[in-house]
């Protein structure tokens, strides 16, 4: 198992890490909207929260050689189902035609009082 670990995403804050590699594929761990600078919760709305999560992703996509195209199944937490469709207005943003498996789940809370919370696995080949 290969861990991966870079600065284009927030730290982890607790004891995990930001991915891990096994056997070709890369099972990225749940990104919130935390600046990957300040570490601090990014402000703003629904679209903007996604974004952000979306480049912590894409950054840690990017420091094992993969990209949002190697991914095969995707995970969003989300605190409210009503931001459904602002998500899925920046999901397929980010995705385009590629469509990965993907779960959309309502929680109760997420960490730090995030509105959305999304992990995925992508494979390297």
């Amino acid at each position: 198992m290969k861990i991966i670990s870079t600065n284009d995403a927030p730290k982890a804050i607790g004891p995990y890490s930001q991915a891990v590699e096994v056997n070709g594929l890369v099972f990225v761990s749940g990104q919130i909207p935390l600046d990957p600078v300040t570490g601090d919760l990014v402000n703003g709305d629904i679209k903007k929260q996604a974004t952000r999560v979306f480049e912590n992703i894409r950054g840690i996509l990017k420091a094992c050689g993969c990209d949002l195209k190697n991914v095969v199944k995707a995970t969003v937490f989300v605190t409210d189902l009503k931001n459904f469709a602002a998500i899925n207005e920046i999901y397929s943003q980010y995705f385009g035609e590629h469509k990965p498996a993907r779960s959309f789940v309502e929680v109760s809370a997420l960490p730090k009082g995030a509105e959305v919370e999304i992990e995925v696995i992508a494979t390297k080949e």
